[in-house]
């Protein structure tokens, strides 16, 4: 059985990463809107977890991300629980993903690898403000590590399969995420993926040329790309990374609405191209690993699917 993303890299040509949780939290009735976003159903609407992620491996996704972008130790805790209570909340998220990729498995028998990735957000991500589209934070290569460090044990521990670094803006931030990988958990496997401010920098402003070097370097990272971006920034963003790194490319950007972080809320972009039309130009531009994020759907991932499928 693939368990490894490496291992899924060499299994299936073009794996298919699941979608957005929030999007489709919400229309099962969990109210997102707030500091914790979507990781708030951990605390009292599992099942509606659960729901989602079945719903992205019907859809044809190989890869379930775990609802713990923003969910983490310090957050947790602002709500009044304790750090124990904290930490079994991260590791029912790994378990609730685990659970469904099983059962769904069992159920198709189709011999089809699915993996969960235990998604890592940025510091960005608990500041809640809107952070991880402005890189405008700064803690030291030590502050970032600690504040990283016990989530990725304990999605590790509770059996994710790899982890996701996610929505990363902030360079130091990478750097310290790319270290606390190879001095202290040297057996585990990521993917990398950035939050760009155009096609050759992160949104705090480092280019990838900088932080080229330490990607390719890094014996835990098998893949690096983009997302949470406009459709429309990903294939010139495929362009540059295909020329800077060695690793496979992964791409999975918002649905074409627009975010606004002063009130949490999305508005609709006219004339976006859909995913079923873009995606065979990203594939040639290297994209290896395709998929969605904010305000898509399963609908969305099937689109993408039967897009590879098609060639």
């Amino acid at each position: 059985m693939v368990q490894s993303l490496s291992g899924l890299l060499e299994a299936v040509e073009h794996p298919i990463i699941d979608g957005a949780m929030a999007t489709e939290l919400e229309k099962l009735g969990v109210d997102t809107a707030q500091e914790l976003w979507s990781a708030a159903a951990l605390l009292n609407q599992p099942e509606a977890i659960a729901a989602v992620h079945r719903s992205y491996f019907e859809a044809g996704a190989h890869v379930a991300t775990t609802n713990t972008y923003q969910a983490n130790i310090a957050a947790f805790e602002a709500r009044g629980l304790t750090a124990a209570q904290s930490a079994d909340l991260i590791k029912r998220a790994v378990h609730i993903a685990v659970e469904v990729r099983n059962n769904f498995a069992a159920s198709v028998q189709d011999g089809a690898p699915r993996l969960v990735a235990g998604s890592v957000g940025p510091y960005g991500a608990y500041l809640a403000d809107g952070s991880e589209y402005t890189g405008a934070y700064r803690l030291t290569d030590a502050e970032f590590r600690d504040f990283h460090r016990q989530r990725l044990a304990l999605m590790l521990e509770a059996g994710a399969d790899f982890l996701a670094l996610e929505t990363m803006p902030s360079g130091p931030e990478v750097l310290a995420l790319l270290g606390l990988l190879a001095d202290e958990f040297p057996e585990s496997e990521a993917w990398l993926s950035l939050s760009l401010e155009d096609s050759e920098h992160l949104r705090d402003g480092t280019s990838l040329v900088a932080l080229a070097d330490a990607i390719n370097a890094s014996q835990q990272v098998k893949a690096v790309g983009l997302n949470c971006t406009a459709l429309e920034n990903v294939a010139p963003a495929l362009a540059v990374l295909g020329g800077l790194v060695d690793k496979p490319l992964l791409v999975y950007p918002n649905s074409g609405e627009i975010y606004h972080a002063d009130t949490k809320t999305w508005s609709a972009a006219p004339q976006s191209q859909s995913f079923g039309a873009l995606v065979p130009d990203w594939i040639e531009k290297g994209a290896v690993l395709v998929g969605g994020c904010c305000r898509t759907t399963p609908a969305d991932i099937s689109e993408i699917a039967s897009a590879v499928a098609d060639g």
